[in-house]
């Protein structure tokens, strides 16, 4: 019977498993690493590209809200542009040219209403830089100080938003 020697384990041979099963699953890890980053890299990408399609989408709709809104302004202002082109070859001394232009502006002035638009400054209101702009000032002592005693041209706002200030008169 023959007996088997044997020979000791070193030290080396017993690591060296162990470190490629150690450098084998730090690959893998590295590896699903690499892979999450392209899955995430890939998502930002298309969440990138998306937005910017969202913008450019989102200008093209205001673009056409706005066309349309002026669409439909100057489809309510026509019919006045329609009697002013009447007016224009009636003859100016007669009452009903008078009447007419009356009418034109009242016209003109229900659809600004219906717009939403309203008239700012009025004699006898307080001066308001906001909304009036003071080209003239005049002493007046029947008037209190700071108070609209003329309006030069009519000032008008929507809402907040003040499309055109007032040209006014002020007493000191």
């Amino acid at each position: 019977m023959s007996e088997e020697t044997k020979v000791p384990e070193t030290e080396e041979s017993t690591q060296a498993p162990k470190k490629e099963k150690k450098k084998s699953k730090k690959d893998s890890e590295l590896e699903a690493l690499k892979s999450e980053l392209e899955t995430k890299n890939d998502q930002l990408m298309r969440t990138a590209a998306e937005f910017d399609n969202f913008k450019k989408r989102t200008e093209r709709e205001k673009a056409s809200i706005a066309e349309f809104a002026k669409a439909g302004l100057i489809k309510q202002l026509l019919p006045i542009l329609d009697n002013i082109d009447r007016a224009s070859t009636a003859d100016h001394d007669s009452a009903d040219y008078i009447k007419g232009i009356e009418m034109i502006v009242k016209q003109f002035e229900s659809i600004a209403s219906n717009l939403g638009i309203e008239e700012i400054a009025k004699v006898g209101d307080q001066f308001d830089p906001n909304f009036h702009e003071a080209v003239m000032h005049i002493e007046d002592e029947s008037l209190g100080e700071n108070i609209i005693a003329d309006v030069l041209q009519k000032g008008y706002k929507i809402g907040d938003t003040v499309i055109r200030a007032a040209m006014v008169k002020v007493a000191n």
